[in-house]
């Protein structure tokens, strides 16, 4: 660039000609402008065809920097020749400027490519088996930190401070810095052990034996984790108390577990048996329990007011609604079982024995 712009300047000694150059630039940057946008519009629609998750983030990132470039540098080239026709100081500036385009303007491209990568990786139309969230969201969001603490220090060594004592203070400083943020700290280190351990994601059900705690997952930051509880409230929990607490995913469940004792009177005790093998028979048929996992009908106990037995079994669906129909369906197939056979379901009872009148308390009637 300097070799043309000195070019340019020798090209012609009568005043103000050099304006025209400058019309010049201008408008040839407006065109290279205006081609490099159409050029990328056509490569967006060809990488549109394609399932690679790389190329759309690389084009959708790279459109506003490369125009900017053009532009920036197109324009300080025509300062850069005024500077020099008119005997400014401003020419000092312009390469500065251009250095500092360069960084912003890259800081900008990797950003935006690490913004529609993350996307794109969440996307069932780029992917067919999306990404966790909470993976990429963390990996990501380390990457644009990585970024912009890059670019600072290099902006920062470009205007003449010294990076290396930053370092070296900040060295010292971490040590302070880390006695006074302990609870910070150990926040951000509970994060990375979610992000790292998984044990749970967004979108998923969680809930704790040890706190107060259930519902699903919304976020999970680098200090908080966002909760929203079944009655829609928002809580925030530190990410340094799952180091210490138990925390059950039911999301992650692979059957739901129908556990129920019913009872029939001990007057129908001889339908026990049959009641007991139909219904084993009816929840091996039936299309929503799972046969494969554990499957258990028995007479349980003689109970004050009943004969129970126990139904044990599991569904092969895991959502809370479909369960609870299933489970509604099995119940009053059960329920039928036992009208079927003329046993009656048992309800707490009690027998009362009335001695004949005038009889003594201990003595047999004649």
């Amino acid at each position: 660039m300097n070799a043309i712009e000195t070019w340019l300047i020798n090209l012609t000694s009568k005043p103000y000609i050099w304006i025209g150059e400058l019309f010049l630039i201008i408008f040839t940057v407006l065109i290279l402008g205006y081609m490099l946008n159409k050029l990328i519009n056509r490569l967006e629609a060809r990488a549109a065809k394609s399932p690679t998750v790389w190329d759309d983030a690389l084009l959708e990132a790279c459109r506003v920097p490369a125009i900017w470039l053009i532009w920036i540098l197109g324009i300080n080239f025509a300062l850069s020749i005024t500077a020099q026709r008119i005997g400014s100081p401003l020419q000092d500036f312009i390469e500065p400027v251009n250095r500092l385009a360069f960084i912003v303007l890259g800081t900008l491209f990797i950003n935006g490519f690490i913004k529609r990568a993350e996307r794109n990786l969440l996307d069932p139309v780029y992917m067919e088996k999306p990404m966790d969230p909470t993976t990429v969201s963390a990996v990501a969001k380390l990457f644009r930190a990585a970024v912009i603490i890059t670019a600072t220090l290099v902006a920062m060594q470009l205007f003449g401070y010294s990076v290396s004592g930053l370092l070296a203070f900040g060295g010292i400083g971490g040590i302070a810095i880390g006695f006074a943020a302990k609870d910070l700290l150990a926040n951000f280190f509970g994060g990375l052990m979610i992000y790292l351990d998984r044990p749970f994601s967004v979108g998923d059900w969680v809930r704790s034996p040890d706190k107060e705690i259930e519902g699903t997952v919304e976020d999970v930051g680098w200090r908080l984790t966002r909760i929203r509880t079944f009655d829609k409230r928002p809580l925030y929990i530190p990410n340094a108390v799952f180091a210490n607490i138990s925390v059950e995913n039911p999301s992650r469940m692979t059957n739901r577990r129908i556990y129920e004792t019913l009872g029939i009177r001990y007057h129908d005790i001889a339908c026990m048996k049959p009641i007991v093998d139909q219904v084993i028979t009816m929840l091996r048929e039936h299309k929503d329990i799972d046969a494969d996992q554990t499957l258990i009908v028995n007479f349980d106990k003689f109970a004050p007011s009943s004969l129970d037995f126990f139904v044990y079994t599991y569904t092969k669906t895991t959502d809370w609604v479909e369960f609870h129909q299933v489970k509604q369906d099995v119940l009053l197939k059960v329920a039928d079982i036992i009208e079927a056979n003329k046993a009656e379901i048992a309800f707490p009872t009690s027998t009362l024995h009335i001695e004949p009148p005038g009889l003594e308390s201990g003595a047999k009637p004649s």
